[in-house]
């Protein structure tokens, strides 16, 4: 296993700067974050020129691309897809092996979630790309039960385990063991059940990450533990000091 960080952590930062100090923490691969109302990578600049793309995820043979994380700047399928199928070419040219794809809103039809990402997995195979989506409260991955059943509805579908929406989100710390045979990404951060108590400090919450790894361990993952602490405005903590304790947390326990 390999431990990254994505540049959420760095959200208030230009691309160049959030890369220059996840580069500083001694990180050696990145997760970037794709979207069209973020700081960093938008689809559309993705769409528009997918080389110079390229070119602006790297900064030096310390820190490469390993992972991204899209959020589609629309709900229209055709659309979708076209900016998929740029991020999907800009992973290859990366050699980025997986990206991160938000599943639909809770609510929305299963028969028709399982239509959609069947479109997506196509797009990905073609460019040799894994897409996975997060389990994240309020789209249809938020219970783990359902999680899974997408991924067996939809061949070459895999999931990116974020186990703080299992313990903060409507699964309530339930266990969730039988998503880890389809997990090929992880999203870490530490998570308490009370209000407002989805980011704490690292050691303040629930989020047992040596289960988890040992949980990985079992099916053979040897993908990315990725540090993704949200750099939301309000944060209760200073990032870098955090983002840097839990690198140092993951590399002990792997």
């Amino acid at each position: 296993m390999y431990v990254a960080c994505s540049t959420d952590c760095f959200a208030k930062y230009p691309l160049d700067q959030a890369l220059r100090i996840i580069a500083e923490l001694e990180f050696g691969k990145v997760e970037v974050a794709i979207a069209e109302d973020g700081a960093h990578l938008k689809p559309s600049e993705v769409v528009a020129d997918v080389a110079a793309a390229a070119l602006r995820i790297r900064i030096g043979p310390g820190l490469t691309p390993a992972a991204f994380d899209l959020k589609l700047s629309t709900d229209d399928l055709e659309e979708g897809c076209r900016q998929f199928r740029a991020v999907c070419r800009l992973a290859r040219q990366s050699t980025v092996p997986l990206v991160t794809l938000p599943a639909s809103p809770v609510g929305c039809g299963l028969d028709a979630e399982v239509a959609r990402l069947s479109r997506f997995v196509n797009v990905a195979e073609v460019e040799g790309i894994v897409l996975a989506v997060p389990t994240v409260t309020g789209t249809l991955t938020e219970l783990p039960d359902t999680a899974v059943e997408l991924c067996q509805r939809v061949p070459g579908l895999s999931l990116t385990l974020d186990p703080s929406h299992y313990i903060a989100g409507p699964n309530q710390g339930k266990n969730f063991d039988h998503v880890f045979p389809f997990v090929r990404h992880v999203h870490l951060r530490d998570t308490g059940r009370g209000p407002n108590q989805f980011q704490v400090r690292i050691g303040q919450g629930e989020v047992e990450y040596g289960r988890i790894v040992s949980q990985l361990s079992r099916y053979h993952y040897d993908r990315l533990l990725t540090v993704h602490i949200r750099d939301v405005p309000g944060a209760p903590f200073v990032m870098e000091p955090e983002a840097r304790k839990l690198k140092y947390l993951l590399e002990s326990l792997v």
